[in-house]
């Protein structure tokens, strides 16, 4: 049977922060969740809590990006959340994972919550939204494959997990919503749906903590489990004092092994890094410029020059490239360790802006693991929906 919350564990994290006055919420997700339309449900739940909780001051990280999965999430998570300091995590990926192949989204979801798990300093809550695939198992009253494979990952580390987009759909079954008032777009809630999915996540929040703000006395008397009451049978519970010694994304596979169970798959994406572009040898005419649209990135390796290369040495089993992209951006060539060129086409599909899109390319996650070189080099695509050159590269990210 379907069920919107399932309580795994209590958010001994996020109270023992409203103990001490001050709260961090981080947000990860698609354009759902992304904080530029002004009226997404994250709003609405910051809204409730800083009127329900006056006394404390509550700091929004939304890292939120629309049109991106948690391919993008395992390289950006100690840039934008753990470095942030975030007491509690909200995860949304359920749809914007969906049309990715089922394995590569159990490698790279897994990959994000060992990161954040093994960071070790904040809740984790995964919230699940709609679209318009979902409706067939929904109606039926059975999961999704998408969220099915997140409540594995859940059930597995002891998550809590909110499935907004099923109470915004029981809404509209018993004709508190009308379904153009959730989808106006079919897609995209606006202030309606926004806050039937914030709703969800208030009730759940609601459950989890106190009706007044504890003092840091009293929340440290409890320790790091300041919820006395049971964890709910849905899921199995995780112990509180889960830490790392490592940072997320930066290596440390012996520390995270030693707090984490034991992965449901053994090339999860939880090991990454960043190539500093200081490492890039570059030939052609190349800047490094700061992005002006992209926040998520702070520099970016640019040319518009068809023939262009760039070249670098890595020592992982795969590449993800994150680029600033569009209808503008050019295609590009890769050459591994001198062997054959492999050229990259990528999808432009009609609702493509001509630039700003922040999407990663995987080059792969299989070549054997240990030292390679790589060279890049720009081309056109001559395609009809290739309509510029620009090569625009913020991210290169290694998979270990």
């Amino acid at each position: 049977m379907n069920q919107i919350w399932r309580y795994r564990h209590p958010l001994g994290r996020m109270l023992q922060a409203m103990g001490r006055g001050q709260v961090t919420v981080g947000f990860l997700g698609g354009s759902i969740t992304d904080a530029r339309p002004g009226h997404n449900w994250p709003e609405k739940v910051m809204n409730w809590l800083a009127n329900r909780y006056p006394d404390v001051r509550f700091i929004v990280e939304n890292a939120a990006i629309g049109a991106t999965g948690s391919e993008s999430a395992v390289f950006r998570a100690a840039r934008d959340i753990t470095s942030r300091n975030c007491d509690i995590v909200f995860v949304e990926y359920a749809v914007n994972d969906y049309y990715t192949a089922s394995g590569m989204r159990k490698k790279t979801r897994e990959g994000l919550l060992r990161q954040l798990l093994g960071w070790g300093h904040a809740d984790l809550v995964l919230t699940y939204t709609y679209l318009q695939a979902m409706y067939e198992p929904m109606f039926k009253g059975e999961q999704p494959d998408s969220i099915e494979e997140f409540e594995q990952l859940a059930e597995h580390y002891g998550i809590s997990s909110v499935w907004m987009g099923l109470y915004a759909f029981e809404e509209v079954k018993n004709g508190s919503m009308t379904w153009e008032e959730w989808l106006p777009d079919g897609l995209h809630p606006t202030h309606r749906g926004s806050f039937s999915y914030a709703q969800s996540v208030i009730a759940f929040l609601e459950r989890e903590l106190p009706t007044e703000t504890a003092s840091s006395e009293t929340t440290s008397a409890k320790g790091a489990n300041p919820d006395p009451r049971p964890v709910d049978s849905d899921g199995p519970a995780q112990s509180a004092s889960i830490s790392s010694g490592a940072s997320a994304g930066t290596g440390g596979t012996d520390s995270l092994a030693s707090v984490l169970p034991e992965p449901l798959d053994p090339l999860h994406w939880g090991e990454v890094s960043l190539l500093p572009f200081s490492q890039v040898e570059l030939e052609g005419p190349w800047t490094i410029q700061r992005s002006s649209t992209l926040v998520w990135i702070d520099h970016m390796l640019v040319t518009s020059a068809i023939g262009a290369k760039l070249r670098f040495r890595f020592n992982g089993r795969g590449l993800a490239l994150g680029f600033d992209f569009g209808k503008l951006a050019s295609e590009f060539r890769y050459r591994l360790d001198g062997g054959e060129a492999v050229d990259v086409s990528r999808d432009r599909e009609d609702w493509c802006i001509n630039e700003g899109w922040f999407r990663f390319t995987t080059l792969s996650d299989e070549w054997e693991n240990g030292p390679h070189e790589i060279e890049i080099e720009v081309t056109h695509g001559d395609r009809p929906e290739c309509t510029g050159t620009h090569f625009r590269l913020g991210y290169i990210g290694v998979i270990h």
